[in-house]
């Protein structure tokens, strides 16, 4: 029987997805206005997590390219669509926490697509291990608004005493303070800084240490 629920964010919690966004912002860029120079991974790292509008918004305004997101944000979807799993892949010991933590219910929630987080999930051979997973376009609003982390709640039964959200950023830590639920920050994703400004209830630096938490507080 499942002691509790476990909410992971996917980009920069669960996988390391930024080379394939980047080359995917890149290959739009190419597409829509050809010469513009190459985005830096590190620069489209830092437009990572907020859904995909706002990555390409972002990206464009960086590049400065005048276009408008009706006509940017098909490409970038359609260049994403086909390099999803390129090089993207789960953070070392992710695989072997989520094991770890089957007694529990797990689901995902993120603002990238849903129909994509899916699928890449899939491809990665990790969809088995979640109840649920939410992104972009299946709710009517994105982190950090609390409407997915309490649709899920909703879904599986649990209240905010039995519910853990896991996430890298910012983001995560407003959108758990936003349905009374504990955050537990991890360190290793794309934004340590902000998350560490954020003050989650609480920080981690392997997926060892996130298995031991979730046991702690959930069992």
């Amino acid at each position: 029987m499942a002691h509790g629920l476990v909410v992971f964010d996917l980009d920069g919690t669960l996988v390391d997805s930024s080379t394939d966004l980047a080359g995917s912002v890149n290959a739009m860029l190419a597409e829509l206005a050809p010469g513009v120079p190459v985005l830096p991974l590190p620069v489209v790292r830092g437009f990572i997590g907020e859904g995909a509008a706002l990555l390409v918004s972002r990206s464009l305004a960086r590049a400065g390219v005048e276009l408008s997101l009706e006509r940017a944000l098909p490409a970038f979807l359609a260049a994403y669509g086909q390099r999803l799993l390129e090089t993207t892949r789960p953070y070392p010991g992710i695989p072997a926490a989520l094991r770890a933590l089957s007694a529990h219910t797990l689901a995902v929630l993120t603002n990238k697509p849903g129909d994509l987080s899916r699928l890449l999930l899939d491809g990665l051979g990790l969809s088995a291990r979640f109840r649920h997973v939410l992104g972009g376009g299946d709710l009517p609003a994105r982190k950090p608004d609390p409407v997915g982390l309490l649709e899920l709640m909703r879904l599986t039964g649990c209240g905010p005493r039995q519910t853990l959200f896991v996430g890298d950023s910012r983001v995560d830590v407003e959108t758990g303070r936003a349905a009374a639920v504990p955050v537990l920050g991890v360190t290793w994703g794309l934004d340590p800084e902000g998350l560490r400004a954020s003050s989650p209830d609480l920080l981690l630096d392997t997926p060892a240490a996130l298995v031991a938490a979730v046991e702690e507080r959930l069992c």
